[in-house]
């Protein structure tokens, strides 16, 4: 293993930096640029990391999309829509078991729907949610692991953010991604939904409490209406958004843009709209933006370097290492994300691994009568939902972090790790639903 020192030193130091807490984006130029100096790899090598920088970042016509959905989600969340929304479908549900706990997977897939955005979700929720539920009775435990993972969706449900990326890492359309990932966002929905009306059965427990802030309308008929009015935004923006870019009428780009003019068009009608939260909107999606562009500048680097000295082999040499067919490799791929997402992000994984990845899979015999596009798309998405559990896996858990910073101390961590275990169980379910009958996907 001594050719591979160069690649395993990188790996150390990547994690040896990250656990002392420095930003990862600093750690991953920083690694990359030490070892550009420090090994044989041609100053030519260089301009060909300048080169890859410019045309699978700063050239590609995707990210563009990404600030807009950011937009849209900071603005869903500070004019008011969202919460409007949130009041409307609490009564609509309200006469169900678990009402409390179906309104927020509602809201949650409506968000992500919309927005492909998690930070704007899991703290729109445990703002609105979380005290009410706390109150109905719902336990800090299963309450916090409900918002997080409903938050989570956005991750996974188009039109969602990662799904761009890997549609740009994997050289497929990401319309084709977007239209594969329906039928597992759909299943996560329900099995969260049953697991909620499981929990509400069995504690006996319903709720009939109003929702806050929305008056009791003098007339049914004017209730109807405002009720209409505060989910129309979502029921208009779904189609302009999600169904445009799936059926090929609209690029992300365009689609996103539209749906950003849609929002502050609504919010601008109902009365929405000041300059000070579309400022706060636009100043967060600025900061947003940079963080995610310096990422993907930072891990392009590092992961040419990491292939240039011998990563890919290295990964290689350990799957061959460990012995097994191609089913063997894949679960061993999958098992690799899975680990690293408790302690990466989802975009330091997929910049990072997706390159090394692709040329391996796409070298499988699999014989599931998948191939060339449909295989990448069918990996695409099993990497997508597995590391859609690394948002709840401790002790980085991204939608945590959002969690904990919203609700501040009225629940503890461990509550909130306890809570998330059962829907990480359900998102491997579906991963292995997916693995096993690639069929169900939309390909």
């Amino acid at each position: 293993m001594l050719e591979y020192w160069m690649p395993l030193c990188m790996v150390a130091l990547l994690f040896t930096g990250i656990l002392v807490g420095y930003p990862v984006a600093l750690v991953l130029g920083g690694t990359s640029a030490i070892f550009l100096l420090i090994s044989d790899l041609p100053m030519a090598f260089a301009n060909l990391m300048l080169t890859r920088v410019y045309a699978n970042g700063l050239n590609n016509w995707l990210y563009i999309a990404i600030p807009m959905f950011i937009m849209m989600g900071l603005l869903l969340e500070r004019t008011g829509l969202a919460r409007d929304a949130f009041g409307v479908s609490e009564r609509l549900l309200r006469k169900l078991p678990g009402h409390l706990a179906l309104t927020v997977l509602f809201i949650g897939g409506l968000m992500a729907a919309t927005t492909g955005v998690v930070g704007a979700s899991v703290v729109l929720l445990a703002v609105l949610a979380l005290p009410r539920m706390l109150d109905a009775g719902y336990s800090p435990a299963a309450t916090s692991g409900l918002i997080s993972a409903s938050g989570t969706l956005a991750i996974l449900m188009p039109p969602s953010v990662m799904l761009i990326i890997l549609s740009s890492l994997v050289s497929v359309p990401v319309g084709h991604l977007f239209r594969a990932a329906l039928v597992p966002s759909a299943l996560l929905l329900l099995f969260y939904m049953f697991y909620s009306l499981g929990l509400a059965l069995w504690a006996k427990r319903t709720t009939a409490s109003a929702s806050p802030g929305i008056a009791a309308p003098a007339t049914e008929q004017r209730r109807l209406w405002r009720d209409a009015l505060a989910l129309f935004p979502f029921l208009v923006l779904i189609p302009i958004v999600l169904g445009t870019i799936v059926y090929g009428v609209a690029t992300p780009t365009e689609a996103s843009g539209v749906g950003v003019l849609a929002v502050l068009v609504f919010a601008g009608l109902m009365g929405k709209t000041d300059a000070t939260s579309v400022m706060e909107a636009a100043r967060e999606t600025v900061v947003s933006t940079a963080m995610i562009m310096m990422l993907v500048i930072a891990a392009t680097c590092f992961s040419l370097i990491f292939k240039g000295g011998g990563g890919d082999g290295l990964i290689r040499a350990s799957l061959e290492l460990l012995g097994g067919g191609s089913w063997s490799v894949l679960l061993l791929i999958l098992l690799l994300v899975f680990l690293l997402g408790f302690f990466l992000d989802w975009l330091e994984i997929s910049l990072i691994l997706m390159p090394i990845f692709v040329p391996i899979v796409t070298g499988l015999d699999l014989a599931n009568g998948l191939s060339g596009a449909s295989l990448l798309v069918w990996f695409a998405i099993l990497f997508a939902i597995n590391l859609q559990t690394s948002f709840l896996t401790p002790p980085f858990g991204v939608s945590l972090f959002y969690l904990k910073g919203a609700v501040g101390e009225r629940v503890a961590t461990l509550d909130i790790y306890r809570g998330v275990l059962p829907f990480i169980a359900i998102q491997l379910l579906v991963l292995l639903m997916i693995l096993l009958f690639p069929e169900l996907l939309m390909l």
